[in-house]
């Protein structure tokens, strides 16, 4: 692990998800701030993402788990994470895996790295995903299960119409071709009928390192996705904020996310070039 200085150093935040790619889209511009200020930022991914799509010319003999593997620890370098912990449960088919299993993975995984801070999907699984929703319940478990030692709770959120804005937005610029879409995914089914939001935080200046992360993503992120059509000014706009739902479990005492509700700091400054900036160390 890089030694780190910052107003956020001996802080300890783990993320867990599904799949690569879901740190980067979900949050990680808040990630990536909590690492230039010093925090320990770990990641655990439920699936290596096999069942997910092949972009076009994305290394075809070579098995698509192995290529998002790949993808999700360079993403994980820009974001400027510590630990990125992959299981190997079926991509597609968590409904399936061993409840108390993976509940298990989960509590010994936060009893190992002991954050003050856990983030996951919240109910509605930014999307509904079924994988992702499960995701949610085995955390949201483990956390209750970990009693007086749990660390805070928080799920991560989309507000209605964000994706279709997104998507709308890519598609006015010019030379987007026609097919652009989420993964073939209804963009409004990204946040429909979501919590409200209870942290806001203001991720803008990182949010570059959020978009080059998502970029690195290269088998799912292509010439149809709206992310790789977005202006600088345009993601800083849309994608900026990152949206969060504190869960009743776990501990409750006030932690360094709220923080971060402020202004985002001056340095360091906006990538120029978003898909060649490095996270600052």
């Amino acid at each position: 692990m890089t030694p780190r200085t910052g107003s956020l150093t001996g802080r300890r935040l783990l993320a867990v998800f599904a799949h690569p790619d879901d740190e980067s889209l979900a949050c990680g511009g808040t990630l990536a701030w909590c690492a230039a200020e010093g925090a320990r930022v770990s990641l655990l991914c439920a699936t290596r993402g096999e069942a997910g799509r092949r972009a076009p010319g994305c290394l075809e003999d070579v098995a698509l788990g192995a290529v998002r593997r790949a993808e999700l620890h360079e993403a994980a370098a820009r974001l400027g994470l510590d630990d990125v912990i992959l299981l190997d449960h079926p991509d597609g088919s968590l409904t399936g895996v061993d409840t108390a299993l993976f509940r298990h993975e989960i509590v010994l995984t936060i009893r190992h790295l002991r954050p003050d801070v856990v983030i996951t999907f919240g109910a509605d699984g930014l999307y509904w995903h079924p994988d992702h929703i499960v995701v949610h319940e085995r955390v949201t478990e483990a956390v209750e299960y970990l009693g007086a030692s749990a660390p805070a709770l928080f799920y991560v959120l989309f507000p209605p119409g964000l994706m279709r804005t997104v998507v709308e937005t890519a598609q006015a610029n010019p030379g987007v071709p026609a097919d652009l879409s989420l993964w073939t995914i209804d963009a409004d089914a990204f946040g429909a009928y979501s919590a409200e939001p209870t942290l806001i935080i203001d991720a803008t200046t990182y949010v570059g390192y959020r978009i080059d992360a998502l970029r690195c993503h290269r088998s799912q992120i292509d010439a149809q996705s709206p992310f790789t059509w977005l202006t600088p000014d345009q993601a800083r706009r849309l994608l900026g904020r990152e949206y969060f739902v504190r869960s009743g479990a776990g501990n409750l005492e006030p932690t360094f996310l709220e923080h971060l509700q402020a202004p985002a700091p001056a340095t360091p400054e906006q990538p120029a070039r978003m898909e060649n900036a490095a996270p600052p160390l």
